[in-house]
C-alpha cells in the first residue's frame, strides 16, 4: 500500500502542477477575448482565428484543470446529503463513485480521444471557418484532459482504500477542512 500511496501523491502533485499552470489560461483567453472586441469594435477588424483562439483557450482550461478539481474534492456532488454522512460513508460512497461511474467513463474517453486526436494531427486537419486554426490541439486537449482525469480517479481511488483500511485518516469533520462548496452549503 506504501508504494500506492507514493503514486497517489505523485499523481496529486502532477495533477496539481498542471492545474495550477493551466488555470492561467483564463486570464489569457479573457485578455485574447477583450482584444479581439476592441479591435473589432474601433478599427472594424475581426478574425475567426481569434475566436477559435478563445475556445481552445477555455477548453483546456475545462479539460486540463477538471484532474485538478477532482483533487481537490472540489467537484459537484449533492453536498445537501453527503455532509450529513460520516467521514466513512463519504469514502463508501466516493468509491463507489470512482470505481463505478468516474474510471469506466475516463478510460472510455481516453480510448476513443486518442484516434479522434490521431486522425486530425495525422491529417493536419484545418477548421472549415475562413483563417481558423488547426483542430489538433483542441483534441489534443481532450485526449490529455481524460488521461489526467483517469489517473486522477486512480488516485482517488487508492486514498479511498487507504482511509476505508485505516492506513489514511479521514479528512477533518472541521468546516475548515471542508471543500469550499462543502463549506457553503453548510452555512
Amino acid at each position: 500500500m506504501a508504494a500506492l500511496m507514493k503514486l497517489s501523491r505523485g499523481i496529486d502533485h502532477v495533477n496539481g502542477w498542471i492545474g495550477k499552470g493551466v488555470a492561467w489560461l483564463v486570464l489569457a483567453a479573457v485578455l485574447v477575448s477583450a482584444g479581439n472586441a476592441v479591435i473589432r469594435k474601433s478599427m472594424n477588424i475581426s478574425s475567426n482565428a481569434w475566436l477559435e483562439l478563445q475556445w481552445y483557450l477555455f477548453g483546456a482550461v475545462f479539460l486540463l484543470c477538471a484532474a485538478w478539481t477532482l483533487c481537490r474534492d472540489e467537484h459537484v456532488r449533492v453536498d445537501v446529503l453527503s455532509s450529513r454522512l460520516s467521514p466513512r460513508g463519504r469514502a463508501i460512497i466516493d468509491l463507489v463513485c470512482h470505481l463505478v461511474f468516474l474510471m469506466p467513463f475516463a478510460v472510455l474517453m481516453v480510448w476513443l480521444a486518442w484516434p479522434f486526436f490521431m486522425s486530425s494531427y495525422v491529417s493536419g486537419e484545418q477548421s472549415s471557418n475562413a483563417g481558423g486554426l488547426v483542430r489538433w490541439p483542441a483534441k489534443l486537449w481532450v485526449l490529455l484532459g481524460f488521461i489526467s482525469f483517469a489517473a486522477q480517479g486512480l488516485s482517488e481511488i487508492i486514498k479511498r482504500v487507504a482511509q476505508l483500511t485505516g492506513r489514511m485518516p479521514y479528512p477533518s469533520s472541521d468546516t475548515d477542512e471542508l471543500p469550499p462548496v462543502a463549506r457553503e452549503a453548510r452555512s
